[in-house]
């Protein structure tokens, strides 16, 4: 009778233990970092910035990128955004030339944040966009 006692009490032990090595492992996989930090110049940066591009098969289109992200300040004149389509906002920016507009786009102006904020989007695909909306507002 001590014998089975022994048997399971080594079981229960045994289980508990192993139990037990499962939670510490699933809680190390769960708060374990996602990936690792990539500096700017690293070879691994250059894997990063052209992740956006690889993923989707090429560069998105000019228009992709403004439905994604600038109709929402440029479809409806948000903090001053020129609205999509409307020439009269745009003719005076245009006339500051398209040198002036990527800069603007790629780095913010005024409300305008780097960017629009698609931080996944080429420095190409912005441009992109706002040839689009530009194209689609004279």
């Amino acid at each position: 009778m001590k014998s089975i006692l022994g048997i399971v009490a080594a079981l229960a032990v045994s289980a508990a233990a192993a139990v037990a090595q499962s939670v510490d492992q699933e809680i190390e996989q769960r708060t374990a970092p996602a990936g690792e930090t990539c500096m700017k110049g690293e070879e691994c940066a250059a894997a990063v910035a052209a992740a956006p591009e690889a993923a989707s098969g090429g560069a998105r289109s000019g228009e992709d990128i403004y439905n994604k992200t600038c109709t929402t300040c440029h479809g409806a004149g948000v903090a001053g955004a020129p609205k999509f389509g409307d020439a009269a906002a745009w003719a005076p920016r245009i006339a500051q030339g398209m040198d002036t507009l990527y800069t603007h786009a790629l780095n913010g102006f005024n409300a305008m944040p780097p960017k629009g904020l698609c931080m996944d989007c080429s420095d190409d695909e912005i441009k992109a966009a706002v040839n689009y909306m530009t194209d689609n507002s004279k």
